[in-house]
């Protein structure tokens, strides 16, 4: 498990899955994870990608195995990330690389692509919305004030347990992904969760949409509770280049729900873009 560790800024964990031919020196595939999640969430990702590209699975500062060793008022904010993903891209060699964000992990890949063009390959974004105001965030209040109110009082795992439910995942999902993501979320640090929503949905992409030049591609469901129609057209006003395939669900976690059709939509995005075959 790779860390890496810089004086004064939180550690941060990732791995690399590679089983690309030694000889081809094949690039990159970051895949960021997003809110309240980690790395683990791209496992069913990896045997369609790691044949051709060395994929790269970094856990957000203060999420999953990195380091919550920051001041959570100061020191969540897009400089923050910035710094984070560009010390990543240099410790992998320097970039460019492919990118691929879900959610969150999306909406601070479009700022990166924007701010830091030169580390990109391609962009790609999951089901990641153009902002997170409106009828979201009240949806994921859950009679409470606030969402951060909802993560204290009901805590990670319960917050996780009502997110995923009928939003995230269908009512049918299988019982055994369901605990597993209701696990794995629930073990967030509450506070980092708030000090990263309270970042995140304040967070206005506007200014740097028109901004990425980095060939681009969106994976959306068809009806998402978080990204649906409106943020989507947002996306094509804004970066007529990007690509949009829209995946048939109503839920938001395409990712989980068709792996195979997001991985290969991904696969053969950055290939075309590098001329590799993804074929044997």
């Amino acid at each position: 498990m790779p860390y890496l560790e810089r004086a004064g800024k939180p550690t941060l964990h990732y791995t690399i899955d590679d089983f690309t031919d030694p000889w081809k020196n094949a690039p990159f595939l970051v895949l960021q994870h997003g809110f309240a999640r980690s790395h683990k969430v791209w496992y069913s990702w990896v045997p369609y990608l790691a044949r051709f590209y060395k994929v790269v699975r970094p856990d957000l500062r203060g999420l999953g195995l990195s380091s919550r060793d920051f001041d959570l008022k100061r020191d969540v904010n897009l400089a923050a990330y910035i710094d984070d993903f560009s010390a990543l891209v240099g410790e992998l060699g320097g970039g460019p690389v492919h990118y691929c964000g879900e959610s969150l992990g999306g909406i601070l890949g479009m700022a990166f692509a924007a701010e830091r063009p030169e580390l990109f390959r391609t962009l790609t974004i999951v089901s990641s919305p153009m902002h997170l105001h409106g009828k979201d965030e009240k949806a994921s209040m859950y009679g409470h004030a606030s969402r951060a109110e909802a993560l204290r009082k009901m805590g990670a795992r319960g917050w996780a347990a009502a997110s995923n439910a009928g939003r995230r995942f269908p009512p049918d999902a299988d019982p055994g992904m369901m605990k597993w993501f209701v696990d794995e979320m629930g073990e967030a640090d509450v506070e980092v969760l708030v000090a990263t929503y309270n970042y995140s949905h304040g967070l206005d992409l506007m200014p740097f949409l028109p901004r990425i030049k980095a060939p681009m591609l969106g994976l959306y469901p068809t009806a998402g509770p978080i990204s649906g129609d409106e943020q989507i057209e947002i996306l094509k006003a804004n970066v007529p280049h990007a690509q949009v395939i829209r995946l048939a669900s109503r839920f938001h976690a395409i990712n989980t729900i068709e792996p195979v059709t997001c991985a290969t939509a991904l696969l053969h995005f950055a290939a075309q873009h590098d001329g590799i075959v993804c074929r044997e």
